[in-house]
């Protein structure tokens, strides 16, 4: 469930870091990538395949990098699993400014639900070569 709260800029700070630090984090290994096609051809879901998604002329599926994708962004991903009863709203605006501010890296998230785990889970993206640099960040967050 999406929570709606009023609350301090301080409030949500200490809230988000209680977040962080119950969270069930795991950072996948290898490299990643998205792989296109138009929008009449879908993509096969593999055992492999993180996430699906599209807009109105391609789809996106983000896989392990091959050799069989050339001139493409390599990502680090790892992901987050919240359990059920924690308020999580605003978390991805949140790590994201926390990971802008102290590594210069933009992230990209892609949230999913599984409700036998809790709920909303999400995959993050960053620039592989930053992945030890934004995993520091998150132990540091998830310890303080």
């Amino acid at each position: 469930m999406v929570s709606i709260s009023a609350e301090t800029p301080e409030q949500t700070e200490e809230r988000l870091r209680r977040v962080i630090a119950q969270a069930d984090v795991l950072v996948q290994n290898g490299v990643w990538c998205f792989e296109e096609s138009p929008t009449d051809q879908p993509p096969v879901l593999t055992s492999d395949t993180l996430a699906v998604v599209r807009d109105d002329q391609s789809w996106s599926r983000l896989v392990p990098l091959t050799q069989a994708h050339e001139d493409v962004e390599h990502f680090g991903i790892f992901s987050f699993h919240f359990p059920a009863e924690l308020d999580n709203s605003g978390f991805v605006g949140w790590l994201a400014s926390q990971l802008k501010v102290r590594l210069g890296t933009g992230v990209f998230v892609i949230c999913g639900s599984n409700r036998a785990r809790g709920g909303i889970y999400d995959y993050w993206g960053c620039p592989i070569h930053l992945l030890d640099e934004v995993i520091a960040v998150v132990k540091e967050l998830r310890a303080s």
